[in-house]
């Protein structure tokens, strides 16, 4: 006897595909409504608040956030500084000896306002290259973050400015006249930043820790210090490193004549400030700021940029503009002034420049 099949008629098979075409509608709309609910959700409203800062394309970076952050990243050095120095617990060594023959020193000062504020600096701008005097122990991951507030004074005078990640060289000293610093001298003491774009320098900052003293300026932006008005250029008193003022004076007072001020102090952001019209009381005032030997470019590089936002300059001893790339070393002395003649300047000082290779 055959088997008997089973026969559907063709109302069942419609209801059947109905249902089929039900669950898979069911199914599919509810995928449909969930990218829809993520999309609105993951998509800023029209006229709704703007994204966050630091939001710039990948790769370029903001001048006016690194502005901030940099003077940040000085005054997080600068109480470092300070801790250590009134704590009594320097822990000095020498690290090794200057071309001239003297012993260059290091302190717990150095090392731990090295670590904020490159730390501090990497976390904000991990695509931005830094250098400093001081070796970064890699493996000391200190986390140091920056909230990204932008202090009311830059954001009035300073617009945002975007350029390549890959320009950018940012150059710290975590503590400028260190020797100073063993002394207890502590008004020639500074901690600085500097950015510089393409070799230029165009963001600098000088803190000094014990007076709670910050300059910062920005090329083609702003500031918030200014340079003196008046200037001696005939017979100017010219800044100096301490152990350089004999090497200068003889030279200076030729040239000038013997009415000439020779001052000596420690620290090159200490005597870039004595250009400008700072409100300090240990703030000792110069008309020209001369150094005869080889200087590293993060002692330096700060000082330049706040120069030359105010119109001012700092060059080698042959009047050669300092590139901030590459090697991190100046050979060429230098001389800085502003609202000055600086190439008569340089003019009149022709035998500085071999001093500076000694």
């Amino acid at each position: 006897m055959a088997p008997m099949g089973i026969r559907l008629s063709p109302l069942g098979m419609a209801v059947f595909c109905l249902l089929g075409l039900g669950v898979l509608y069911h199914l599919y709309s509810g995928f449909l409504a969930g990218r829809f609910a993520f999309f609105m959700l993951s998509e800023p409203a029209a006229g709704g608040p703007d994204p966050p800062r630091g939001s710039a394309p990948a790769g370029a970076v903001d001048l006016r956030e690194l502005l901030a952050v940099s003077v940040l990243a000085a005054v997080r050095g600068g109480e470092e500084v300070k801790r250590v120095r009134e704590g009594n617990v320097l822990n000095a060594k020498a690290k090794g000896k200057t071309r001239e023959g003297a012993e260059e020193q290091l302190t717990s000062g150095d090392l731990l306002s090295n670590r904020r504020m490159f730390h501090l600096l990497k976390a904000a701008f991990p695509a931005v290259q830094i250098n400093s005097e001081e070796r970064v122990d890699t493996a000391d991951q200190e986390t140091v973050s920056w909230d990204r507030s932008i202090p009311e004074d830059i954001k009035q005078k300073i617009q945002p400015t975007e350029v390549p990640a890959e320009s950018v060289t940012v150059w710290i000293d975590p503590l400028d006249a260190t020797q100073e610093y063993t002394e207890d001298l502590r008004q020639y003491v500074t901690t600085m930043v500097c950015v510089a774009v393409n070799g230029k320098p165009v963001i600098g900052v000088i803190h000094k820790p014990f007076s709670a003293y910050t300059a910062w300026a920005m090329v083609d932006g702003g500031s918030n210090v200014k340079a003196r008005s008046s200037y001696n250029e005939k017979t100017p008193r010219i800044i100096v490193s301490r152990s350089h003022a004999g090497k200068v004076e003889q030279v200076a007072r030729q040239t000038f004549g013997n009415q000439t001020v020779i001052i000596p102090a420690g620290g090159a952001g200490y005597k870039v400030l004595a250009l400008l019209d700072v409100a300090e009381k240990n703030q000792e005032e110069a008309d020209v700021y001369i150094h005869v030997t080889y200087i590293k470019k993060w002692d330096i590089c700060a000082g330049n940029a706040v120069l030359r936002a105010l119109g001012g300059h700092m060059t080698t001893l042959t009047g050669e503009e300092i590139s901030y790339t590459g090697s991190d070393g100046n050979e060429g002395g230098l001389i800085a002034s502003i609202n000055m003649n600086h190439k008569a300047l340089i003019e009149k000082l022709p035998d500085l420049e071999k001093t500076s290779h000694k």
